[in-house]
């Protein structure tokens, strides 16, 4: 791990590649896994206010489950997440007509009418943060519905740190992305092979 500040960084951020290919996995991250995708504390308001002006941007199912769960529901290990739509995909979860899934809560902000894109640890996936005693350690995910974005990104050579930009400066800064840059430019020259 690289410690940088207040989080921790597994060395697989700066040398696995990563660049996620849609069009070869149709969104299977919104609909796989054991529970809906995880929420900060302070996200759970933030569904609240903006429910209602997202509510049109989602499906019948979506809108059932939620109505029925609530907005965010405590998963197994009592995190809070999103809720499922039947055991199966977010209920925030829409479908294109070729079946890949995208996310409601992403087209109400891009049509404008939100101010907040989506959970901010869908918008960092394949990374996983988890806390530690007072630091934030971040992992890489790694899932074989992911295998066509481990090809795409050792095609076009995109670190995960690389692929993640936007989601890291939004969550820790432009500065610290900026110093988990050089930290991974030093260790790809002691580690890497100064690739």
């Amino acid at each position: 791990m690289i410690v940088l500040g207040k989080t921790l960084l597994s060395e697989d951020l700066f040398d696995q590649m990563f660049a996620c290919d849609l069009a070869r996995c149709k969104g299977a991250c919104c609909v796989e896994g054991d529970s809906g995708a995880p929420l900060e504390e302070e996200e759970l308001a933030v569904l609240d206010r903006i429910f209602e002006s997202v509510k049109p941007y989602l499906r019948p199912e979506g809108v059932a489950a939620i109505e029925a769960q609530g907005r965010y529901v405590r998963d197994e290990d009592g995190e809070w997440v999103t809720p499922l739509v039947e055991g199966r995909e977010c209920a925030y979860t829409t479908f294109d007509a070729d079946g890949t899934a995208k996310c409601g809560l992403e087209q109400a902000h891009r049509a404008g009418v939100t101010d907040w894109a989506k959970p901010i640890s869908c918008h960092l996936y394949p990374i996983r943060v988890k806390t530690l005693g007072e630091h934030e350690a971040l992992n890489y995910h790694r899932w074989p519905i992911c295998d066509g974005a481990r090809t795409c990104g050792l095609a076009a050579q995109v670190s995960v740190l690389e692929f993640c930009k936007s989601s890291l400066v939004r969550k820790f800064g432009e500065a610290w992305y900026q110093t988990a840059l050089e930290a991974r430019a030093v260790w790809m020259e002691e580690f890497g092979g100064g690739k």
